[in-house]
């Protein structure tokens, strides 16, 4: 019996690596009422400082592509350490005691923050979609894993995004906050979200992204964009039309130019390469 269970097992992960890898279904957002408690009143700051330092001493935000990269490959264990501690200390604050803009940036750092680790405990890898630890035969990716304890409540990072995030505060500028450590998704912001600077930090990213080639670019009559304004439409007007609308908001003259004149086709592409910086970069 044992060996006859190895050799299902082993059956099963054969296909899942002789498989392509499938495009991903946009989850929707579906709320979870557990953390929908807030207080309006508090005074409560939770201390990303430690997020800065690591933020500061390994995310690249020069380079000449554009993409703010992390150097995963310096990471020392002191500050992989360092890194894990502060997950530790968020998993330990009552986030439902904290006002809203609290609670924003606190999910956001935390799924920014989980992403950077899980990343560096299967390092190296070439795509995050090969970290193959969420629950079910064909999943893929992290996404899935329950790796976080909040106020008693096993948590995903799909749990943060799709079941927090986007069902509470229903804005689209969140997509342009969490990190998926891909090149093709919007920036890691070199600092900490808090409830002073979030919503400059979500107008910066959602105008970097909208104007890098990652997130929009017109050549002739084909407008490529961001797998993101498709995956998510319903988060973006729920049409076509409805992210021309957004990305008019954001677009830099010449490019708001172009979209208000364009009559051909859309189309889709999203790079999920590891946002990784060597010195061969």
């Amino acid at each position: 019996m044992f060996g006859k269970t190895v050799k299902i097992s082993l059956l099963i992960l054969l296909l899942k690596a002789t498989l392509p890898i499938p495009t991903p279904a946009a989850p929707k957002p579906e709320l979870w009422a557990r953390w929908e408690a807030y207080d309006p009143a508090s005074g409560i700051r939770i201390d990303h400082s430690a997020w800065a330092r690591f933020l500061g001493k390994y995310l690249v935000t020069n380079d000449p592509s554009g993409v703010n990269l992390m150097r995963y490959a310096y990471v020392s264990p002191q500050d992989k350490k360092l890194l894990e501690d502060y997950l530790k200390k968020l998993q330990e604050a009552e986030v439902s005691k904290l006002n809203r803009a609290e609670q924003k940036a606190f999910w956001i750092n935390l799924y920014n923050a989980l992403t950077v680790k899980i990343v560096l405990d299967h390092y190296p890898v070439e795509s995050i979609r090969n970290i193959d630890i969420s629950p079910g035969w064909f999943s893929i990716g992290p996404w899935g894993a329950k790796l976080l304890t909040i106020e008693g409540e096993q948590v995903s990072l799909d749990d943060i995004e799709h079941r927090i995030l986007r069902p509470i505060w229903k804005d689209n500028r969140v997509h342009y906050g969490v990190n998926c450590a891909s090149i093709g998704c919007p920036n890691l912001q070199p600092e900490p979200f808090t409830a002073d600077n979030i919503d400059t930090l979500l107008e910066k990213g959602a105008r970097e992204y909208v104007n890098s080639p990652r997130g929009a670019r017109i050549q002739g009559n084909k407008l490529t964009l961001s797998s993101i304004y498709n995956w998510f439409q319903a988060d973006f007007g729920s049409s076509e039309q409805g992210v021309i609308q957004h990305l008019l908001k954001y677009a830099a003259p010449s490019l708001a130019k172009q979209l208000k004149n364009f009559n051909g086709r859309i189309s889709y592409q999203y790079d999920w390469n590891l946002n990784d910086y060597t010195e061969t970069n």
